[in-house]
């Protein structure tokens, strides 16, 4: 599976994502790398493409857990040309902090989905907060929306876009939580994701 399945799975996102018709809502202000890009697991699907639409020449490294779906996504993202770290706050969290931080210092950029790997729906774990925070960091938060698409049963209500259905594509400008408190913070994130129309 973790051989066939990931390749297949690009190739379909792929194909897909072309038979939609694309807006996009790009952020004024581009951010200086490195940076964070946040994102909710559930609309995790077609985000890959916004990032190589503003942020062509900078290197992401996505931060996904260590269970086996977290593997499948891995994979998949590979052939995005994306890094990937693994952990997460359920599980490998330090040393997934620990290998970001060194992410961080060599230039890249970090995306993560504060409400992985297993929720709850629309949350935001302490981890994009204590990255944001200990580096500085500004953090851009992305989403969009299908006028068709199938959702899934899964916790995080997974999104489908359907096939010749309009994408439509927000990224936030850039901001930063350095000096707020850690739930001000969360707060913050949480807002920037849902109020993306």
């Amino acid at each position: 599976m973790l051989a066939l399945l990931p390749p297949i799975a690009y190739f379909f996102i792929r194909v897909l994502y072309l038979s939609c018709r694309k807006e996009y809502h790009i952020p004024k202000t581009i951010p200086k790398s490195p940076f964070l890009v946040a994102f909710w697991h559930g609309e995790i699907l077609m985000n890959p493409f916004m990032y190589k639409k503003i942020f062509k020449d900078v290197n992401m490294s996505l931060l996904i857990s260590d269970h086996f779906d977290g593997e499948m996504i891995a994979k998949s993202v590979s052939y995005f040309g994306f890094d990937t770290i693994r952990g997460s706050s359920t599980r490998g969290g330090i040393k997934a902090l620990k290998e970001s931080f060194r992410k961080i210092d060599k230039g890249f950029s970090i995306a993560i989905t504060p409400d992985g790997p297993k929720g709850p729906r629309h949350s935001v774990a302490d981890g994009i907060v204590a990255i944001a925070q200990k580096k500085e960091l500004e953090i851009v938060t992305f989403n969009y929306s299908a006028s068709s698409f199938w959702q899934m049963k899964s916790w995080d209500k997974f999104i489908i876009p359907k096939p010749f259905s309009k994408l439509t594509f927000y990224a936030s400008e850039p901001f930063l939580v350095t000096n707020m408190s850690k739930e001000d913070a969360k707060k913050e994130i949480k807002n920037r994701l849902e109020n993306f129309v």
